[in-house]
């Protein structure tokens, strides 16, 4: 037994035929020949037909009889529809129509039902009728005695003949084989059905009537919705007030040739099965999933990606080679060893899903079976043909597998497959990639940015952040060496104020050792020399400033060459590398090669030119030597307008008037040199003086820079952590909206600070454990950062994060630098202690933007191994709309327990076969039977002989097949429970 399952197909669920009891309008010798052409050609094609008449089953056997004559080949099923009109009236003046769906397996079915219909009575006139043909002909001639004909008085009984209620549940809870063969469907219109049981006093009747039906004759999809528990009231609501949730079904209800399989509007009935009475059974069970009305049956995967039919060649341990497979949900059982891994594998292989590392993996530690099997494979091959497209032959031993146009036809979560993505060893790469690739599929075309994964839209959105993020970073170093420096001025302030004074006095006593030296009379000549050395000093201080301009001015220059020659090239390089996708030329590329934006050659040639030209202007040049006794200059020359030359001439020649002494001309001018090398050593200190003195107002300057610059970083982190969020968002209003399983899952992203990394870089690395103070010992620092820092780390703003930095400096940036491994007075080595330290404490290398899995509000880190393939699965089942392929799932529950495979894994494969192909082998009833399952098939070995296969054998049906589901009961640990199982949670209760 090879079949697909249960498969839409067409039925006709109520339908007259020529000789109806009542409004027979099929007239004409060629009555039956019309009325069978007409069915046999309808369109789509009916391949169960319930002959419907009132009470008797006549046109029921004359059907079954052209059908036994050949006519009707394409109908696989003929079944009674008994019609019994109740006496529960309409407002429109008709009777309430209940049908009686009676199966044929029984082969006493018409002696059986005829028994039961006897013990239906009507009374009236005096006198008790039973619903037979021949007490249906006595009430009609009765009735009107002007009847004689036979077939007319049963018309006319049969309209009049009304059933008891009451009775017709009596008579059907006393009857066994009722219970066992019959199903109840009652007419849901105004006219005949429930629906025109409209009085106040009628509406508990009207509901006992409708829970006694396991099927309503409705056509419309707000009935449908209605007893589906979808508009109105809720499936509890329906199981509570009606006994359980209900298919709806709708016929042609054919009086007349015209309306043979013609429902108005193409309203046809699809009911989900075999060609089995069963399959009607399995629909009450499960009316959602297997009955419909409409002018196509519901939607199921993409033609293009259903394998239709494998095919097994060449391999003669196959007993049954040719395998059709159903496009739904197909379920492999069988006990340990008996091929159903093979199946799943030869799938598989037919679809270029085995991957290159498991055919190259050791056979011995690998559970795929073509791989361990591979030797004894021989020349077999797999033929797999789709419901739209071209065959596809690949052979069983893997050595046509890495052809160039190999491409994955099915998606297969094979046993090792599913281990090394779901491993105990914790979460890894390929789950989380298989998570991002969910998460980039879930974005349309559009919004992808011409991104072809994940990781690279990730890095198209975030990327501009991560610079900003690696820019204020840089700027915070740089910033803290310029702090350093400011704050290394300001402590040696005191220094340099004690080196001034001590350089004032030594001025003060040279000058006083000088003013000695003048002889009588020269004391005019001594003051002289003092102003003009006071003149001579102002100069050599402007000379030594204009010199370091030009210094300054070359090293531009410098810098000006060195920019265009090495670091804009070197910028633009990496500007194209980190931009890879501008799409620019390099003509355009290279508008963005940095240089200055003036003149700057031009200008620097034209200072260099003037600081040597002012340079020229204070050295001057010196005066020929004239009369000792006679000035360079007058008494009243304005000092600032001369030349330094002119000036050192000038004191030159006074020195040797000062004394007539040659000894004491040279010790005054001696004393002279000193005073002025010891004036400007003075004016440089006190330069340095003013410059320390402002040290701290641009240490705080700095500070609130670099403050700043930390606050941008975090606002660059906070923008990438934003990007990372938008990424998900999709994902994440679809989760927000679900239900079941589904819910449990969530994502989000967040801000992380390892600040144990942080911690322990400074306590490995920067700071003294050993020294006494408050940080002595490991932990110390670790435990006040998570105080003070943590928490706006990973949730603050960035001024939350800058006013919790300054909170942790003000508390304990003294104590940690009491901490230093180097003493402050070893100035270099303090200076590069002090950087490390400032790059360390405002770094933020130590904080990522994580994305974060849970599930049932568990990190999926911690998940065990099951769990994770729960999580696996959803992804697979419920989220990743944008594969389509068929799904190939290796035993989905290993490594669960029964009560989570029944609560976590039912439903997602329940909406998952709806849209694509699923096909999986398993040892779990649940899995097979509360998913209705829409293929079962069976595996069997038989021995295995030395240095061959075993023979395979497969056989396959689906539920509403007795055979099948006695297998499931066999086979599978708990199978006869899970149909318990299955009955209880869908409340169902077919006995009435």
């Amino acid at each position: 037994m090879m079949s697909r399952g249960s498969e839409w197909r067409r039925w006709e669920p109520h339908i007259h035929a020529p000789g109806t009891v009542m409004n027979n309008q099929f007239n004409g010798p060629t009555a039956w020949e019309d009325y069978l052409a007409a069915l046999e050609n309808a369109t789509p094609a009916i391949e169960a037909i319930a002959v419907t008449d009132y009470y008797v089953t006549d046109t029921y056997e004359a059907v079954c009889q052209h059908k036994v004559a050949g006519r009707l080949p394409g109908v696989k099923l003929v079944f009674p529809n008994v019609e019994l009109r109740l006496d529960v009236a309409t407002a429109k003046g008709g009777f309430v129509n209940l049908h009686l769906f009676v199966s044929p397996d029984d082969p006493k079915h018409l002696e059986e039902l005829q028994r039961l219909l006897s013990r239906l009575q009507f009374n009236v006139m005096q006198d008790r009728f039973d619903c037979t043909r021949s007490e249906l002909i006595r009430l009609g001639k009765k009735a009107d005695p002007n009847i004689t004909d036979d077939r007319a008085a049963l018309a006319y009984g049969a309209n009049q003949f009304k059933v008891n209620f009451q009775q017709l549940r009596e008579v059907f809870s006393e009857s066994g084989w009722a219970k066992k063969n019959i199903l109840i469907a009652v007419a849901g219109g105004a006219t005949d059905g429930t629906s025109g049981v409209r009085e106040a006093a009628d509406q508990t009747i009207r509901r006992e009537i409708e829970r006694f039906a396991h099927v309503i004759f409705a056509s419309s999809a707000s009935q449908r919705e209605f007893w589906l528990g979808q508009r109105g009231l809720g499936p509890a609501e329906i199981h509570a007030l009606y006994g359980g949730l209900k298919p709806c079904l709708h016929g042609s209800d054919a009086h007349k040739l015209e309306d043979v399989a013609t429902p108005f509007g193409d309203r046809f009935s699809w009911v989900k099965g075999g060609l089995e009475f069963d399959s009607l059974r399995q629909a009450c069970i499960d009316p959602g999933g297997r009955a419909y009305v409409g002018s196509e049956p519901p939607a199921t995967a993409t033609p293009s990606q259903v394998i239709a039919q494998i095919e097994i060649q060449d391999a003669p341990w196959v007993n049954t080679p040719i395998i059709p497979l159903n496009p739904g949900l197909v379920a492999i059982i069988g006990a340990r060893g008996s091929g159903k891994t093979a199946l799943a594998d030869m799938i598989a292989a037919g679809c270029d899903s085995i991957s290159s590392e498991a055919w190259h993996a050791n056979e011995w530690a690998n559970p795929s079976f073509l791989v361990r099997a591979r030797e004894l494979v021989g020349n077999g091959k797999v033929k797999v043909s789709w419901a739209a497209g071209e065959p596809s032959v690949r052979r069983l031993d893997g050595t046509d597998a890495d052809g160039p146009a190999v491409y994955e036809r099915v998606r297969y979560l094979s046993q090792q497959f599913v281990e090394e993505l779901c491993s105990s060893n914790g979460l890894t790469d390929g789950l989380l990639r298989e998570i991002e690739r969910v998460i980039f599929n879930a974005h349309p075309d559009e919004s992808r940015d011409g991104a072809l994964d994940f990781e690279e839209l990730l890095e198209r959105r975030a990327s501009r952040h991560r610079f900003a993020r690696e820019r204020e970073a840089e700027a915070v170093s740089q910033l803290s060496d310029l702090i350093n420096n400011e704050l290394e001025k300001e402590k040696l302030l005191p220094g340099f104020e004690s080196q001034a004074a001590q350089k004032k006095k030594l001025v003060d006593a040279y000058t006083a050792d000088r003013a000695k030296l003048v002889s009588a009379g020269s004391e005019r000549r001594a003051q002289r020399h003092t102003e003009l050395g006071t003149a001579a000093n102002e100069l050599r201080s402007k000379l030594r400033n204009l010199s370091s301009q030009r210094q300054t001015f070359l090293a531009m220059q410098d810098e000006v060459k060195d920019l265009r020659v090495n670091q804009a090239p070197d910028a633009l390089r990496q500007a194209q590398v980190r931009h890879p996708h501008s799409g620019m030329s390099d003509e355009q590329w290279a508008s963005f090669l940095l240089d200055y934006k003036g003149p700057v050659d031009d200008n620097l040639a034209g200072y260099v030119k003037w600081v040597d030209g002012e340079i020229a202007l204070v050295k001057g040049v010196a005066p020929a030597p004239g009369d000792p006794n006679k000035p360079f200059f007058p008494d009243d020359a304005d000092l600032s307008k001369l030349s330094l030359a002119m000036l050192e001439a000038e004191m030159a020649r006074l020195e040797k008037l000062v004394s007539a002494d040659k000894e004491t001309q040279r010790k005054y001018a001696a004393l002279s040199g000193r005073i002025t090398k010891e004036t400007a050593a003075l004016q440089a200190l006190n330069n340095k003086i003013r410059d320390a003195q402002g040290a701290k107002d641009r240490a705080r300057e700095l500070q609130k820079e670099r403050e700043q610059a930390y606050g941008r970083a975090f606002d660059a982190l906070i923008a990438e952590q934003t990007v990372l969020g938008e990424l998900y968002a999709p994902l994440m209003a679809r989760l927000a909206a679900a239900s079941g399983t589904l819910k449990k899952l969530s994502f989000s992203v967040a801000r992380v600070a390892n600040v144990d990394e942080w911690a322990a870089e400074a306590e490995d690395n920067l700071i003294d454990l050993r020294m006494a103070g408050a940080f002595r010992g490991k932990g110390t620092l670790l435990q006040k950062a998570n105080d003070v820092l943590k928490g706006a780390w990973e949730t603050g703003d960035s001024a939350a994060v800058r006013a919790a930095m300054a909170e942790f400096r003000h508390l304990y940036q003294k104590d940690l630098l009491e901490h230093s491994p180097v003493a402050q007075s070893e100035q270099a080595d303090f200076r590069a202690w002090s950087k490390r330290f400032a790059q360390w404490l405002f770094g933020t290398d130590h904080i990522a933007v994580r994305y974060g899995i849970d599930y049932d509000g568990v990190d999926i880190r911690k998940l065990s191994p099951g769990t994770r393939g729960i999580v696996l699965l959803l992804l697979y089942l419920a989220l990743d709309d944008s594969d389509n392929r068929p799904l190939v799932i290796d035993q989905p529950e290993e490594n669960l327990d029964p009560k989570s495979v029944f609560e976590e894994l039912v439903h997602l494969f329940v909406e998952a076969k709806a849209y694509r192909q699923v096909i999986m082998v398993t040892h779990n009833a649940n899995l097979v039977i509360n998913t209705d399952a829409d293929q079962i098939i069976i595996a069997e070995s038989g021995p295995h002989p030395p240095g061959a296969l075993p023979p395979i054998t497969y056989k396959s049906g689906g539920l509403e097949n007795a055979e099948i589901r006695k297998a499931v009961c066999d086979i599978l640990e708990g199978g006869e429970g899970a149909f318990q199982e299955r009955a209880r949670r869908l409340r169902v209760r077919l006995e009435r």
